[in-house]
């Protein structure tokens, strides 16, 4: 079956991380698998045109309003796959719920990564519970063996004669859902921006007090390269150029806090695996590959207590949940202080990977929900 596949393509994203794996379960069965940029393309006209001219059977979309909203009215049957922000805020905008809705009703099934977002999206269209189906994520993790560190630390700035050295990571694009910043005065509070630690007094100066403790951010950014490879149509918004500098000077000012742009995937990995943990600060996730992938790669994980993140961490089991910059260092210091709890977040975090993320099942699942299509 000639199968398109919409979603956000910009490099190194959930979504598009995402739509590679589902791209390559359905292509392993014989399926032809075109995958397309939503944002490129503005209504449901011009991709009615690309289905017709490529002669397209049938449909999927990642993120129900920016890819959805494309397929709306569509002569083939189509798919959802829930990206995250759809379901958590474009759900809090009347003309996306609204067009949203209308989306779901058309869809042949749609698939959630969690109970929580099965629920929510049943609370709003209770019409639709019957079709929406729980798949979670499936990971894979492959570090590369030729990674250079030092060339990565240099890269972010960070002096290579630290003794024990002791890296937080936080991967993330410079989107402010991703609130990149908000663990920035955790570590180094800049010289303009103090703010009260209550009982955790001089948490902000964490770095000065212990050189050897390190932030870096790293994942896609906008740049005047990255616009230039942008088609017309797509929407500068997405991306975000005013956050992007935003971003760059409160870093610039922050000793301790590195921000790197993206790297190949299996770079990433064998990074990941030389950093003490990896953190989320997401104001709203669906399910963050970045997460699970630490998880699967034996480094700790310290996130955002929000429903996306909840969902997969069990606070003091496979990671720790923080509610403000605050709790975060006092975490972070509890676990640097306790091998022994890091020992067992990190077999517990583990063993709920290979237990519940399995690549295998989550290709077998795509393979089903296609048939739906047929």
């Amino acid at each position: 079956m000639r199968l398109l596949l919409l979603a956000c393509l910009r490099a190194q994203t959930g979504n598009a991380t995402t739509a590679g794996r589902i791209q390559d379960h359905l292509e392993a069965v014989g399926h032809k698998c075109s995958l397309k940029d939503a944002f490129g393309y503005e209504n449901p006209s011009e991709i009615a045109n690309l289905i017709s001219a490529e002669k397209f059977e049938a449909a999927l979309a990642i993120h129900l309003y920016k890819g959805g909203r494309l397929l709306q009215g569509s002569r083939i049957p189509f798919g959802i796959i829930f990206g995250g922000t759809d379901i958590n805020e474009d759900i809090k905008h009347e003309e996306k719920h609204r067009v949203m809705g209308a989306v779901l009703e058309e869809a042949r099934f749609a698939v959630a990564f969690t109970k929580k977002m099965k629920e929510l999206a049943a609370a709003e269209w209770p019409g639709a519970r019957s079709k929406i189906y729980i798949q979670t994520q499936g990971i894979m993790t492959t570090p590369s063996a030729s990674f250079n560190w030092k060339r990565f630390l240099q890269n972010a700035g960070i002096p290579q004669d630290t003794d024990n050295l002791c890296l937080f990571l936080l991967i993330c694009g410079l989107r402010r859902v991703k609130d990149p910043l908000y663990l920035v005065d955790a570590f180094s509070v800049t010289t303009e921006h103090c703010i009260s630690w209550g009982p955790h007094a001089g948490a902000g100066e964490w770095h000065r007090r212990e050189p050897h403790i390190h932030l870096v951010i790293i994942g896609p950014a906008y740049t005047k390269r990255f616009e230039s490879e942008l088609m017309w149509k797509i929407n500068l918004k997405q991306v975000d150029p005013l956050f992007t500098s935003e971003v760059n000077e409160k870093v610039n000012r922050a000793p301790g806090v590195h921000l790197l742009q993206e790297i190949p995937q299996n770079d990433l990995h064998a990074a990941v695996k030389r950093c003490f943990a990896v953190v989320n600060s997401s104001i709203s996730e669906g399910m963050s590959a970045a997460i699970l992938e630490a998880m699967d790669l034996d480094v700790p994980v310290l996130a955002r207590n929000i429903p996306g993140n909840a969902a997969i961490i069990k606070h003091k089991d496979t990671g720790l949940l923080f509610t403000d910059p605050q709790e975060f260092v006092h975490l972070s210091k509890s676990l640097m202080n306790d091998p022994s709890l890091e020992r067992e977040i990190v077999t517990q975090a583990k063993a709920y990977v290979k237990k519940h993320h399995s690549r295998e099942c989550e290709r077998e699942a795509y393979q089903n929900f296609v048939l739906r299509l047929q």
